[in-house]
């Protein structure tokens, strides 16, 4: 609506925007010609003698037993006005909606009836509580004045039905009743918690043309204004508003701060808070509230603490709210032990929680999942009264769900006389989580019937608990049936499907739903693509990942330090240290993991040097290594055969940086050792190490061994590795080839025999191809299709068989043959050299295509690309 009052000189007369406006008020009729509500109507008729002195002196003394009143009046006895508006405030008083009815029934007893008697039958009805009442006999009054608007505007207010208050404005000015001070602050309350900017400006307007804001006196409906124009994050209009302000005092200036707060304007928010003080106005515990909330809520309560402490030197005490803001805003930022030690702290100070106090530190113990400690606030909250509030009860649900205690988590929710949305996804959501889906589908299904509409978490945490137990089908069923249902899927919706299909190792289904996210127009958040990208770590299409990669900057992502972490390593993985370089490069700031893992993908590409320059560059800046960088480097200096140096870093760990060796270091001090065919060296450091050694260390001691001829050895790692994994079939090859090149040592009757055949799973060599969009997998023993047996003919011919050349350790040049081909099938490279050939030379194979886009590409198996 344009404004109407902009452009008016002072004289003019105050014009009237609401003429052939339809009426926004619904309930709002003509004034009725009568002065009664329509139901006494009759009783009105019948005439009543004036009362007698006696009797009005009765009446008087019944004023002080309400009821004995009332009583009298029902018998007939007649009353005046100013004694019937008594005798309605002494029923707001005491809250008896009762008396009050049992008053409007017997409004016919007053003889000289007037628009104040009405005024007050709304305003009792208003403030006991009932504005249904309150409306009809608003509806019906003759002649509705300022004082009858207030009550019925006052009702709604204090019931923060605000968008009803700024209806029943508009319907006051069609009237032709104008605001006065006490209201006009109201409206615009009204205005500041529905964010209706618009007729706020229209009240400005208003308050300018009738004169509210010329008085000092009148400071109150400036603060109002100023208060609407920051809460609707209009902080330019806000800044000139305070600005023109001729008297600005506390709330002023709350208000005003409050605003930036509200809009991420931190900083000039502590600008204007020392502009404060420096004006001679100290701030109060409201202040130092709001910037204490305002930091907890941006993610840094470190400086709300400071606050706290500034808050506590300048001589204001700290309230609950101030605790409450930093018990909740440490649990939030995931600082829970921090959250508890406050929660105590303020316990000792003798400061008494509230509700949300209690709820918060609930919450941190849900999170930790401290039980005995969530038990303790359970008694305590019941001990101040609060443990049936909704806020407490959902705290507790959560808590026990979490901690495993489900049938406590049942029983809070059945004794809640009062459950909101949060208490059943609570309940919902720590069946999912337990695994019991029935149960939850169970809840789901029953509270829609229960009068609780299901919102879009409800239906996610119904989805995250199918997707997490494996049941793809029936979470999918669920996401077609919200769009069915009404219910807008968010981005959460679409993280939780990535996340699982990605999960559960179908990295297919999950670059389908991302591609179908961004087809509906849905924005990824950093969840989502952190989701998505290990579902591209292991394929040999880098075009995905670059197709990601710019997702992220269309979104304005690249700045998060996670997902710029992630690309580094999916880059690394799916074959481009190129681009994984340039991320790490175009970063400003680094963490551990920017430097771990682009180090570890130098390393994964062969590119040790590198690694090993990036590792002297990060401790050159400052940065301390951590246990996997360290890990790395060692297989870095394992590569290239660099003992001694590996020998340093290994020592350097534990006695420069007094970092224990986990398995993956000792691993890598085997493979450095073998390598280099210090076989004894490194049986030794397994003998001495402290922890047990893993499958993978053995497996590393059997390969140099194997590679060195050393069969004694190779019989001691193959013993152990059989103990762990007796049905991996690659100990057994190894091994097997070992025997057969250098025969078997006299402790060979100690290695475990190998078991029946079939009783081993095969192991076969994969590669993988790829053409255009597709990712085509090939395993050893595969079926050849259409023209590929012609060209493994003329490839058998002409390629000669691979071989795996041995170091000469002893004068001699040792070679191993592949298995033949004719027991475990056509080598997986020449199928995929073959079908190759096929693509470029016909077009049968295009039929082959269809299917998946890609397979997971293991460590150590080859792949050819077109």
């Amino acid at each position: 609506m344009e404004n109407p009052f902009l452009g008016c000189h002072p004289t003019d007369p105050i014009p009237d925007p609401f003429l052939n406006q339809p009426k926004l008020f619904r309930f709002l009729r003509p004034p009725r010609k009568t002065t009664i509500t329509p139901f006494l109507a009759q009783k009105s008729k019948q005439k009543q003698p004036l009362p007698t002195a006696a009797a009005s002196l009765k009446l008087r003394e019944h004023g002080g037993h309400l009821q004995q009143a009332i009583t009298a009046l029902e018998q007939g006895s007649p009353i005046r006005s100013r004694v019937y508006i008594s005798l309605l405030q002494s029923c707001i008083d005491a809250d008896s909606i009762e008396d009050g009815r049992r008053l409007h029934a017997s409004l016919c007893a007053v003889q000289d009836c007037n628009p104040f008697v009405e005024t007050k039958l709304v305003s009792m009805y208003a403030k006991c509580g009932s504005l249904e009442d309150a409306r009809r006999v608003f509806a019906g009054m003759r002649e509705r004045n300022l004082f009858t608007w207030s009550a019925m505007i006052g009702g709604y207010a204090r019931e923060q039905r605000w968008g009803e208050v700024v209806d029943l404005f508009f319907g006051m000015m069609h009237e032709g009743v104008l605001p006065d001070t006490f209201l006009l602050p109201r409206i615009l309350q009204a205005c500041s918690n529905t964010g209706n900017l618009e007729t706020g400006r229209l009240l400005h307007s208003l308050a300018v043309r009738i004169g509210l804001l010329d008085s000092s006196k009148e400071a109150h409906v400036s603060n109002s204004v100023l208060a609407m124009y920051a809460k609707c994050g209009e902080l330019d209009s806000a800044l000139r508003f305070f600005e023109k302000m001729d008297r600005r005092d506390r709330v002023s200036w709350n208000s005003i701060i409050s605003g930036h707060c509200q809009c991420g304007g931190h900083e000039a928010a502590l600008r204007l808070f020392a502009r404060m003080r420096a004006e001679g106005i100290e701030p109060g515990v409201v202040t130092w509230n709001i910037l204490i909330s305002c930091y907890n809520q941006s993610s840094n309560p470190d400086l709300a603490m400071e606050l706290m402490k500034q808050m506590e030197s300048s001589g204001i005490t700290p309230d609950v709210f101030t605790w409450t803001s930093m018990i909740s805003g440490l649990a939030q930022n995931d600082r829970m032990n921090e959250a508890l030690d406050l929660f105590q702290e303020m316990l000792l100070t003798g400061v008494e929680p509230n509700g949300m106090t209690v709820a918060s530190a609930i919450s941190a113990c849900a999170s930790l999942q401290a039980l005995d400690n969530g038990k303790e606030l359970h008694s305590y909250a019941i001990r101040i009264g609060c443990s049936h509030s909704i806020l407490v009860g959902n705290s507790l649900i959560d808590m026990y769900a979490k901690c495993g205690r489900l049938e406590d988590a049942q029983r809070i929710f059945d004794e809640m006389a009062e459950k909101d949305v949060f208490t059943w996804n609570s309940m919902i959501g720590g069946y999912t989580r337990a695994g019991y889906c029935g149960k939850a589908y169970d809840l789901f299904s029953r509270m829609e019937s229960s009068g609780v509409r299901r919102n879009v978490v409800t239906w996610n945490a119904m989805i995250s608990g199918y997707i997490q137990n494996g049941d793809e089908d029936q979470a999918m069923e669920l996401f077609h049936m919200m769009e069915i249902e009404g219910i807008r899927r968010n981005t959460a919706t679409w993280n939780t499907l990535i996340a699982g299909s990605s999960q559960n190792g179908d990295p297919d289904q999950a670059l389908r739903i991302f591609r179908q996210m961004r087809a509906f127009s849905v924005r990824p958040n950093s969840v989502t693509i952190l989701s998505i990208l290990p579902a591209c770590t292991n394929l040999l299409s880098v075009l995905k990942v670059k197709e990601i990669h710019s997702c992220i900057l269309h979104n304005d992502l690249q700045r998060d330090i996670s997902i710029a972490n992630a690309l580094i390593d999916t880059y690394s993985k799916s074959g481009d240290i190129e681009y994984a370089r340039v991320v790490f490069n175009g970063l400003s700031g680094r963490d551990l993991i920017s430097w771990n893992s682009m180090i570890a993908g130098l390393v994964l590409h062969g590119r040790c040097h590198d690694a090993r320059d990036l590792f002297n560059q990060m401790k050159q800046e400052g940065i301390r290594p951590n246990k996997a960088i360290f890990a790395s480097v060692i297989n870095a200096c394992g590569l290239d055969g660099l003992v001694n140096e590996g020998k340093k870093v290994f020592s350097n760990m534990t006695e420069e940086y007094q970092l224990s060796p986990g398995l993956e270091h000792y691993t890598g001090m085997v493979n450095l050792l073998g390598r280099s065919g210090r076989l004894r060296e490194a049986s030794d450091l397994i003998d001495n190490m402290p922890i047990e050694p893993d499958a993978a260390l053995w497996n590393a001691l059997l390969t140099a061994a194997r590679i060195y001829g050393n069969i004694r050895i190779a019989n001691l790692a193959a013993t152990h590795l059989f103990k762990l994994e007796p049905r991996n079939p690659e100990t057994l090859r190894l091994l097997s080839h070992a025997q057969a090149l250098y025969g078997k040592s006299n402790d060979a009757s100690k290695v475990p025999r190998a078991k029946k055949e079939g009783s081993i799973n095969e192991s076969h060599g994969c590669c993988w191809m790829e053409v255009k969009p597709k990712v085509i997998t090939f395993s050893t023993g595969s079926q050849v299709t259409m023209n590929s047996e012609s060209k493994l003919a003329e490839i058998n011919s002409r390629i000669m068989d691979t071989n795996e050349v041995i170091p000469d350790f002893d004068g001699t040049i040792l070679e191993i043959e592949e298995d033949s081909e004719d027991i475990v099938g056509t080598h997986s490279e020449k199928l995929a050299v073959a079908f190759g050939l096929n693509i470029y030379l016909t077009k049968e194979s295009i039929g082959f295509l269809q299917g998946q886009e890609h397979m997971n590409i293991n460590k150590g198996e080859t792949y050819v690309q077109l």
